[in-house]
């Protein structure tokens, strides 16, 4: 079984690893349902999915009504003004078949001008604080990509108070040292006010080269069993950190396998030799490359 941690200040002992519902983008519900399952056989409580996940939250939906008591339930809306939020967060919830989720989060708030706008005046944020007034929220979060969102994610915070962030975080990552700078002192903030730290992208070999596929997702997942172990516990060994799933389904039982083992963090020597081994790149660099 995986172990529960503090989801922040929420109240909630969450699984340390979160379900991340961009697995359910593209498959059947029959699919869908079996992989749920395995969910409930490993003891995993919280489930992340967002407005842009494809079918993910159609798939969700079915399966909330026999287990929706056995879940934190989150969700996200890509929309930057009051009312494009509104709309979104109404039509997750339509096809989440709840009538409330767990936390609402601003997805991939990076770029300025759209961290600008989501939380100024007539911005996302308004709705979502009026969502959470009405009991269609609990609680608000903010997620992102590329390297500089631990740096805008401390900025959010200054902003407002936030209950949860998300962010990039593994070896290959966490080895750029303007990088790992920002994203320390972005945990110890999150230490500090209780914010509940997700972390993105444990699995992540490198980006797709040359059209290579099967592609899941818009990176290539390591797959070898040992070395996904031990990017699984690069990040489970860290206390407060949770680590969202892969996108790529296929992974999910080796995953959990991973986590279930106690999280040991791995020798430098083993996780460098993996990245030589497997040819592992950051999926961002600062500077030159910030984009999906």
């Amino acid at each position: 079984m995986i172990p529960t941690s503090p989801f922040g200040s929420t109240g909630h002992a969450s699984s340390r690893v979160i379900f991340g519902a961009a697995a359910l983008m593209s498959i059947n519900q029959d699919k869908a349902d079996r992989l749920l399952d395995v969910l409930l056989e490993h003891g995993i409580n919280h489930i992340d999915s967002a407005a842009a996940y494809g079918d993910s939250e159609l798939r969700i939906g079915p399966w909330m009504r026999e287990h929706r008591k056995s879940f934190f339930l989150a969700t996200k809306t890509g929309d930057r003004t009051a009312q494009g939020a509104r709309d979104s967060l109404h039509r997750s919830l339509d096809r989440l078949r709840v009538d409330h989720v767990n936390l609402i989060q601003l997805h991939n708030l990076a770029e300025e001008d759209e961290w600008q706008k989501a939380l100024g005046a007539g911005g996302a944020l308004e709705a979502l604080l009026e969502a959470r007034s009405q009991g269609l929220t609990r609680f608000i979060g903010v997620t992102g990509h590329g390297s500089r969102i631990p740096a805008t994610h401390r900025r959010s915070l200054e902003r407002f108070a936030f209950d949860s962030i998300l962010f990039p975080y593994n070896f290959t990552m966490m080895s750029i040292p303007e990088y790992a700078a920002e994203a320390e002192a972005l945990i110890r903030t999150c230490h500090e006010r209780g914010i509940a730290v997700q972390t993105i992208k444990s699995a992540a070999r490198r980006r797709w080269q040359n059209g290579d596929g099967p592609k899941f997702s818009w990176y290539e997942p390591l797959r070898d069993r040992e070395a996904l172990r031990r990017a699984v516990h690069f990040t489970l060994s860290r206390a407060g950190l949770f680590l969202n799933s892969s996108s790529d389904a296929t992974l999910l039982p080796d995953i959990l396998t991973a986590a279930s083992e106690p999280p040991l963090e791995p020798a430098r020597a083993a996780m460098e030799s993996d990245v030589e081994h497997y040819a592992m790149e950051p999926l961002f660099i600062p500077g030159v490359r910030d984009r999906i």
